[in-house]
């Protein structure tokens, strides 16, 4: 994730992935989740939510590489969900 630039740093991949805000083919990933060419990652950013094939694996890449590695398949808005108001009085 960080070598693509979906997610900038390493930390922040596995926090995310350990809050399991990825799938990797429909499944949850955890940060230790091998991936492969041809694999459907899903990542949850807040109210958006990025779907992307990996194209490319490699252990390094200049920034302007990076994007090649990944081809974002469609992004989506996710509706905002507001707690339910709990009345605690009877």
């Amino acid at each position: 994730m960080k070598v693509s630039r979906l997610i900038k740093r390493r930390t922040l991949a596995k926090e995310v992935a350990d809050q399991g805000r990825i799938t990797v083919n429909g499944k949850t990933a955890k940060a230790s989740t091998d991936v492969k060419e041809g694999d459907e990652l899903a990542i949850r950013f807040g109210q958006k939510r990025v779907t992307a094939r990996v194209d490319m694996l490699k252990d390094s890449v200049k920034k302007d590489d990076a994007a090649n590695m990944f081809t974002i398949l469609k992004e989506e808005k996710l509706e905002k969900v507001e707690p339910e108001f709990v009345d605690d009085e009877d």
